[in-house]
């Protein structure tokens, strides 16, 4: 009986962690370029504790946790007007930030400017060229035009636009190898993503992409891990009280 209060208890640790992982989408509905998150669930075979040799070993199965899924598509564009708005049209490309820990990843495309008058996320980071450097803009010029191909250009006073910059995207081989860190971004701290340069990715300006969770998705989610949960846990007190009457009933033998 204690195999199947074990078995029980591996499953609820895991509801615990799917309800965490649902939560965190619901919170990040509105967060631009989140990727909707699903917790892998698998079996861990392990050999029932007490099995006994003459009839053979019984094989128990436990939950496991095998980390966070990640679904990658593109978010619905959504028109802001915004200058240094932009949106990957496609889901292939990451923009491209300079951090404090180093070069991280990101598809939310709420740009905006520094002091130094330098492209920046919305959390100050510097947005990085495609050659790896930050992207300077005259605040004394025109609003600076930013084309499908990522180039960034502002107008002079002939009415000419030069090019001051291009915006770089990233692309990943294998993007279940990048890891999550704060701000809605991502890094590739094992090397293992396979980055490239991506040069057919196109932007639209005044538009930043949504996330792409599907409220209705996660609220029936959410429902469905409680029920499972409450489930469980009535299982786990049933068998409970089989061992206690069990128990009881021996010793009124003996």
């Amino acid at each position: 009986m204690d195999n199947a209060i074990y078995v029980g208890l591996s499953r609820q640790m895991t509801l615990q962690r799917q309800l965490d992982v649902a939560a965190s989408n619901m919170a990040n509905m509105d967060t631009a370029g989140f990727k909707v998150e699903h917790l892998r669930v698998v079996t861990d075979p392990e050999t029932a504790p007490h099995a006994s040799a003459g009839f053979g070993r019984a094989a128990i199965k436990y939950a496991l946790d095998n980390g966070v899924g990640r679904d990658f598509s593109e978010g619905a564009l959504e028109h802001t007007g915004a200058v240094f708005d932009v949106a990957l049209d496609g889901a292939a490309g990451f923009f491209s930030v300079q951090t404090p820990q180093g070069v991280q990843y990101t598809r939310d495309g709420r740009f905006g400017t520094n002091a130094q008058n330098q492209i920046v996320d919305h959390d100050g980071n510097t947005v990085l060229d495609n050659s790896g450097g930050a992207i300077s803009v005259d605040p004394t010029k025109a609003a600076p035009v930013i084309g499908k191909d990522g180039t960034v250009s502002q107008q002079d006073a002939t009415g000419h636009l030069n090019v001051i910059g291009r915006i770089g995207v990233t692309r990943f081989d294998n993007r279940g190898a990048l890891s999550k860190e704060g701000g809605n971004r991502f890094s590739d701290s094992s090397g293992q993503a396979g980055a490239q340069t991506a040069r057919d990715v196109t932007m639209d300006q005044g538009f930043v992409e949504k996330s792409n969770v599907n409220a209705v998705v996660e609220v029936t989610s959410l429902i469905d891990i409680t029920r499972a949960y409450e489930r469980v846990q009535n299982l786990i007190t049933s068998t409970q009280d089989l061992s206690t009457k069990a128990i009881d009933a021996l010793g009124k033998m003996n």
